[in-house]
């Protein structure tokens, strides 16, 4: 996730060393999203029975070349070339993880264990795009790249000793994701996913320009760090918690995003109102992704990979579009139309979760017609 994000602190650099301008360098921020949403089911399908070990370690070794890549890369070409390795390997790597993480734990601590795989996001917000950052500062974005890629040889070589074997008892297939999308409550949920990546995305991208006219640059840096610490405190509680209340705590961050959107906007130029915000946001962004990793892992118990290579596509699409449209809108009608989009997107994604529990309603109370029908009375 370092990797993925090294570029967003890195931009202007190497815009100005590869001659192209900034925004044609935000492509390397756009293509692992892309390929990411691409190739994350096509190279699972690929891998067939293979160990999930083995495709662990093979995604893992694309990803430490594509850092050598982008640190060596004389010109954009290749440098997408390099971010595109990313996206693949990031893409498949996400699959894997979430689905395997069930696998390498006890039932009752598979939240857990999802929970700590993806505090792996919270620290590459926290502490690995600043080091990145601080690296360029005295020697250059190649160093920063060449870091990483060293980042990634450490944890290669902590796969090799540390994974066990997770043999896989079927190859994933095309006609599985077909199974998952004939499904109404798969694609409601995919749907609330979408709507609440989106609205993270497409507003939180721009949160700079918000903020610049009442923080200092320090100011704002703090102000994310805060955003990553406090994610990173959520994570932690809502994984020991997730298990028992899964929906209400999707409710609960859902609500707590549009809260922290809609005070961003109201209380616009209060330094202590947006400060309160960005800590809400930190809080519903930090427990999130967990929460809706569980969501999947759980209505797709027959169908784990394909579920989870489903889920990753449709995060990496709200990635790329949501800071896209949000990029588009904040350029043509401000940044106050980019928030209302978001706040529009992420009600939505509760009008969603509410579809959802009506959904679950009759599939439960059938359940207990059959437990009664069964009985010995």
């Amino acid at each position: 996730m370092t990797a993925e994000f090294l570029p967003v602190g890195l931009l202007p650099q190497i815009a100005h060393d590869l001659g192209v301008s900034p925004g044609v360098a935000g492509l390397m921020v756009t293509t692992p999203g892309l390929m990411g949403a691409i190739l994350a089911p096509t190279l699972i399908v690929s891998a067939g029975r293979m160990d999930r070990r083995y495709v662990f370690l093979l995604l893992t070794a694309g990803l430490l070349i594509s850092n050598v890549v982008c640190a060596i890369a004389p010109n954009l070409a290749i440098m997408l070339v390099g971010r595109a390795l990313l996206g693949g390997a990031l893409g498949g790597f996400w699959t894997l993880a979430t689905a395997a993480a069930p696998r390498l734990v006890q039932a009752k601590d598979a939240a857990k264990a999802t929970g700590t795989i993806l505090t792996g996001v919270t620290f590459a917000t926290v502490i690995g795009v600043p080091l990145g950052t601080f690296i360029a500062s005295f020697a250059s974005w190649r160093l920063s790249f060449a870091a990483t890629a060293g980042l990634v040889s450490l944890a290669l070589l902590a796969q090799a000793f540390l994974v066990p074997s997770l043999p896989s008892a079927s190859a994933l297939r095309i006609a599985d994701f077909k199974t998952l999308l004939g499904r109404s409550h798969t694609r409601l949920s995919m749907v609330m996913v979408a709507l609440v990546f989106g609205a993270h995305f497409s507003t939180y991208t721009y949160i700079a320009p918000l903020l610049e006219h009442d923080f200092s640059l320090n100011a704002i840096t703090l102000l994310l760090f805060g955003f990553g610490l406090i994610g990173f405190f959520s994570n932690a509680l809502a994984s020991m918690v997730i298990s028992d209340h899964l929906k209400k705590s999707v409710a609960a961050m859902v609500l707590l995003l549009l809260g922290a959107m809609s005070s961003m906007l109201l209380l616009e130029h209060s330094p202590i109102g947006e400060t309160a915000g960005m800590l809400l946001w930190g809080i519903a962004f930090g427990a999130l992704p967990l929460c809706f990793s569980v969501w999947i892992q759980r209505s797709t118990k027959d169908l784990p990979e394909a579920g989870s290579a489903m889920f990753v596509s449709i995060i990496q699409v709200a990635i790329a579009a949501g800071s896209a449209v949000g990029g588009t809108i904040v350029d043509r009608a401000g940044i106050h139309a980019d928030f209302t989009l978001g706040l529009g997107l992420a009600l939505l994604g509760l009008v969603t979760l509410q579809r959802l529990a009506v959904l679950e309603r009759p599939a439960a109370a059938s359940s207990l017609d059959c437990a009664c029908d069964a009985s010995a009375d």
